[in-house]
């Protein structure tokens, strides 16, 4: 035989051996149709195809994360706002990726959208701000739904930031700062109740005990003395000697009754 053709014919079964090698790593696996059929998943790992027979189409099985576009949304009660997301997902089956579906990643990127779009356009703006884990969960659990025929899993839907108007954002800075007023003056006149009701009981006492008026009157003459190096002249009510003249009386007539 030719040495020509022997070499041809060798070339050709080394081209058809190495097109027949198929090596799939571990976080991929391969989709094969045979004819046109759907064979299965073959990998991970080293295995054989029938070349022009087979045909192998590889799947990622990792997790992709995929940024969602700003959405522009109106909220339940009229507020525009621009919203923008990311979305955690990955392959579970591989031959539903690759048969139920032309692209498995631009699908669940259009339905992301859509879905982020309907789910906070029937929230209240309120809601959106303080309750985000809660629309992320809903988000995640509609997003899977449409997906799973797919044989793709939605882990995770984060919303990530919630773009408002300057007209908005200085409506609600003025909204925070009239209620942070709101709540110091609800502060200030709850002490200012309590401090009369102290002075009330205080006074009570003292219209009681006169005494205790004269004493406080001292001290306060002490306080004063103590504090300022100056001269003050500070009105004497005649009735605070009131109570030393008793005890002055009560004290001459218990000698004149000694001294009878």
């Amino acid at each position: 035989m030719n040495p020509i053709v022997i070499g041809v014919i060798v070339f050709a079964l080394l081209i058809l051996a190495m097109m027949s090698i198929k090596i799939v790593p571990e976080y991929e696996r391969g989709v094969l149709f045979r004819l046109g059929r759907l064979v299965g998943q073959r990998g991970p790992g080293f295995f054989l195809i029938i070349p022009f027979v087979d045909r192998m189409v590889k799947v990622d099985l990792r997790v992709i994360t995929m940024d969602v576009p700003s959405q522009d949304v109106i909220t339940k009660d009229n507020v525009t706002v621009r919203v923008n997301a990311v979305v955690y997902f990955r392959v579970v089956t591989p031959e539903d990726s690759v048969v139920k579906v032309l692209d498995y990643v631009r699908a669940t990127s259009q339905i992301a959208q859509t879905t982020l779009r309907n789910v906070l356009g029937q929230s209240e703006l309120d809601e959106l701000l303080t309750q985000r884990e809660k629309l992320n969960q809903m988000i995640q659990r509609i997003v899977d739904e449409h997906t799973d025929p797919w044989g793709v899993k939605v882990s995770t839907v984060e919303i990530k930031e919630v773009e408002l108007a300057e007209t908005m954002r200085r409506m609600m800075a003025a909204q925070a700062e009239a209620e942070r007023e709101r709540r110091a003056k609800i502060i200030h006149a709850d002490g200012e109740f309590q401090a009369s009701e102290r002075l009330a009981q205080a006074g009570a006492i003292i219209g009681r005990e006169p005494t205790t008026l004269q004493l406080r009157y001292l001290q306060t003459l002490t306080e004063i003395a103590s504090e300022k190096n100056s001269t003050i002249i500070f009105p004497l009510p005649i009735n605070i000697f009131e109570a030393f003249t008793r005890m002055g009386s009560q004290a001459s007539s218990s000698e004149g009754k000694t001294t009878k």
